[in-house]
């Protein structure tokens, strides 16, 4: 159990919901905010999802549009496209490596994975969006540089883990 309103709350949401959104941002403006799932490991069996540098309700959204995509009984898979998550665009879910699952991207889903009776490593998928023009994703040659900066690369390597 719980010791904390913040983790009661998660537990909670879990429960009446499937799953809670945790959302983060940088108040300084340094970061790329981003949200994440916490719960879709109990509730479907699939990996938890995050995206990053969007609005904090759009992503929220987006999330609750993967939630119903797992419900309907759609199942995770790396280099996937998603329909439906940004009005005119596919989205592309890639497995997020396994050096880049730590407190920093995961807090919420690590504590929740870990004790809430769950086991083993826990894993991820980062929801890619493309650039609004031209329809590129930050791994595609001519794809805008904020496009790039808005989405840390969490399915490549850590380096600095490394």
């Amino acid at each position: 159990m719980s010791d904390n309103d913040y983790e009661r709350e998660i537990l909670r949401n879990v429960e009446e919901h499937g799953w809670f959104n945790s959302a983060v941002f940088d108040p300084k403006g340094q970061q790329p905010s981003f949200c994440y799932s916490v719960g879709f490991t109990k509730t479907f069996g699939s990996p938890e999802f995050i995206v990053f540098g969007l609005d904090i309700k759009l992503m929220h959204a987006m999330l609750w549009q993967v939630f119903r995509g797992l419900q309907s009984g759609k199942v995770a898979e790396n280099d996937q496209r998603w329909s439906g998550l940004i009005e005119g665009h596919d989205c592309i879910a890639r497995a997020v490596h396994p050096t880049n699952i730590v407190r920093d991207y995961f807090n919420s889903a690590m504590w929740f994975w870990g004790d809430a009776g769950e086991r083993g490593q826990l894993s991820a998928f980062q929801v890619v969006w493309p650039s609004v023009g031209g329809g590129l994703y930050p791994w595609d040659e001519g794809c805008p540089q904020i496009v790039r900066d808005s989405q840390p690369p969490l399915y490549l390597p850590n380096r600095s883990l490394s």
